[in-house]
This record gives C-alpha cells, structure tokens and sequence, in this order.
C-alpha cells in the first residue's frame, strides 16, 4: 500500500509558516507533575507489573519503566517484579527513580515470595517478553483477585502462531482469562484477536517516548541522514533503497548507520559512517546529531499495520525530521508531509535530503515533536492504561 506522492511545490513546505509550526514547544508541561496526581479523592490502585528481565535495559524496557514511573507519578503504588539473576532487592529498589521493584529467579520463586503483593492487588500485568509467561499468566489469572492484563509485544505474531501452539507467553486457552489485553500493535488485529479467540477486551498500549530524556538539542549536525537499529535480514532491502543507495548517489552527503551484528559481507559507501552501538542514554544526541533519520518498519509489523516503534516518536521528540516507508496506519500517528515523509525510492530520499531548506526542515521536525508531546508520550500511555483498568473497575464494583 503506497501513498500518493505529490509533487514537491505541493507539499508542506510552501505552507509551512503557519501559527502552528510557531507554536512553543509545551516540554515544561509534560515534565511538571501531572494535574490528577493532586486530584481529591482520585483512586489510587496496587499494580504489579511483571515486566522485561532487565529492568535498566533498552527496547522495550523503556516503555516499562516510562509506565511504572507515570504511574506512580499519578498516586499509584506500583511493583515491578523482573526475572531476575539473584542480585538483592534492596539494590534494585535503589536504583528506580520511582515505585518499587524486585525479581524472582522461577515461577515457583514468584510464588512463594510474591504471592500476597499478586493476590491483593488492584491490577496485574503480565508482559509477553518474559520466561514463562504462559505459565504464570495461568497462575497470575487463577491467583489475583484485581483486574488481569497481558501486553502483548507482537500481537501479529501471536495470532499466525497460536494455531500451532509455538508460543510460549500465551496460549488460546489463557487469552479469554485475562480481563484486559494490551497490545504493542494497534488496528485490525485486535479485533482479530477479539472475535476469533475470545479475548475479552483488546486495545492498543502503543509504545512512547520519555518526554524527559529525548527533545530538541540545536547542536551542530553531524550526519545529513542516519539510521539507528540492529541488524535485520528482512529490514536490509529497505536500508538499502532508502539509505545506502541515496548515499552512493551522494558523494558529498554525510551518513551514518549505528547498530549491532551487521554482517562483514555489507558493502557500505565511503560517506556512510558505522557506529556499532548507541547506547540509550546517547540517543538524544544521535538524532540531534541528523538532519534527517530513517525509521524502519520490520516487514511482519508493516503487514499487521498500525505497529510504531519507540524509535520513532523518541526521534520525532527530538525534532528531527524522520523519512520512512508507509505502512498502513503511520498516517494515524503523523500527518504525512506535513509531520513525517514518506519515501519509495532513493531518488524520492535525496530530493528531501537536497531540496528541503533548513527552515521548512526544522518547521517539519517541530510538528512531529508537538504531536509526540500532545499524543504519543510515556504520561499519554499511563492515563490510557489507567483508564481502562478503572473503568474495568467501576463496571466490577457496580455489578456487585
């Protein structure tokens, strides 16, 4: 599925000095603590969050400790229990800058030490990525007396690989027992997942950006274009129609690519600059260091649609124009040539990498940022989650 590519004379950038491209950027607004934290008798609920083994971690670990820290900002008492390798409890509780956390070495260990915290809680949240998680999401739904939700990473998958029972984090049997089921992954597979496999209520938790750590530096720019993210076989063809081959094309162009376990048999350009890894806490500066960012849909999730990464709102948070193949749903989340551009080809790249001036490029990038900061950020994914568990909750309470 493609979208139209009009001319360049047509898009956002003869009518992009307008009072919204001007408007401030509301970071200050984000950071204060939130309005309801103070409310008078607003509900203040247990959660136990059952999340990625490491906790300090990048990937989706982000989205957790965004969740567990907006939570807790928002009056809850949040515990986040970790798979975890026998370091003590009291170290890890130190290191959260909110709520509490600590691990279990099995589920038998979850059990005996966590087995009251699980029972006595308002809500529980069992995540996709952990060992066993069918397992204990079998114990966790039989056990807890609060409200049972499951987070799916990749709902696509799950549902292609349910059939043949290859997971391991849910079965068809578990599904209906969770009372909510969250997913990475938004549109028509939840209902999918809803009217074939009976799950109960299915809704979209999409991933954030941490409004603290990601924003506009205005250093100088390194690299005209770059991209961030591991090696993947399936992503590879369009690294290399949107990325490599514009840099081919452009000799005096600067870029860059940072990531793990790219093989040695890639023949990267001369001006393409290789970084083996960028480490969460530096990048920030990566994208403030881009003119343009490439973001990269891996082929499973463009198929399911309506699948963003972190990456993307973290870079569009930073105000740096991002570039990307469509897939069905991204004009959901941003407004094609006005907030994100949409590139089939490398010659398609290189008009906005050589055409685009400075100042509709920064006007581009500051739209991205105001929607992330109206939408898309950690504080934004607390209250969605928040508000389904305590409707969940006043629907419970009224039919007793």
């Amino acid at each position: 599925m493609k979208t139209p590519h009009p001319s360049l004379e047509s898009k956002l950038f003869n009518r992009a000095a307008t009072a919204e491209a001007a408007s401030p950027l509301a970071t200050e607004r984000l950071l204060a603590p939130p309005k309801s934290f103070f409310a008078p008798g607003r509900p203040q609920l247990k959660m136990v969050i059952l999340g990625p083994a490491n906790w300090r971690g990048e990937g989706a670990a982000s989205t957790y400790r965004g969740l567990a820290r907006e939570l807790t900002l928002r009056g809850h008492d949040v515990f986040f229990l970790e798979r975890g390798d026998g370091e003590s409890a009291s170290q890890k509780t130190r290191a959260l800058e909110v709520g509490r956390v600590d691990d279990y070495l099995s589920l038998k260990d979850l059990k005996n030490r966590h087995a009251a915290a699980v029972r006595e809680a308002d809500f529980v949240l069992v995540a996709s990525q952990i060992a066993e998680a069918a397992a204990i999401g079998d114990w966790i739904t039989r056990h807890a007396q609060g409200v049972t939700a499951f987070y799916d990473f990749n709902a696509a998958q799950t549902v292609s690989a349910l059939p043949q029972n290859r997971l391991d984090s849910i079965t068809v049997d578990l599904m209906p027992r969770y009372d909510l089921y969250f997913s990475f992954t938004g549109g028509p597979v939840l209902d999918h997942l809803e009217d074939d496999f009976g799950v109960r209520a299915a809704y979209p938790l999409y991933p954030a950006a941490d409004a603290r750590h990601f924003f506009p530096e205005y250093s100088q720019t390194i690299w005209d274009f770059g991209y961030i993210g591991r090696h993947n076989e399936e992503s590879m063809p369009v690294l290399e129609r949107l990325l490599l081959e514009p840099a081919r094309r452009w000799e005096e162009g600067n870029f860059v690519v940072a990531g793990s376990s790219y093989p040695r048999s890639v023949r990267w350009p001369g001006n393409v600059k290789r970084i083996p890894q960028v480490s969460a806490q530096k990048r920030r500066s990566f994208y403030n260091a881009q003119r343009f960012t490439l973001d990269i849909t891996t082929p499973d999730f463009v198929a399911a649609g309506f699948s963003p990464s972190a990456r993307l709102f973290e870079a569009a948070a930073c105000g740096t124009p991002i570039i990307t193949e469509f897939w069905p749903g991204l004009d959901t989340f941003f407004t094609p040539d006005e907030e994100i551009l949409i590139s089939h080809s490398p010659d398609e790249t290189l008009i906005y990498l050589e055409e685009i001036s400075e100042l509709d490029r920064r006007r581009l990038g500051y739209r991205a940022r105001e929607r992330v900061l109206a939408r898309h950020t950690s504080r934004h994914r607390a209250i969605e989650l928040e508000g389904h568990v305590l409707e969940l909750l006043r629907l419970s309470a009224g039919r007793d």
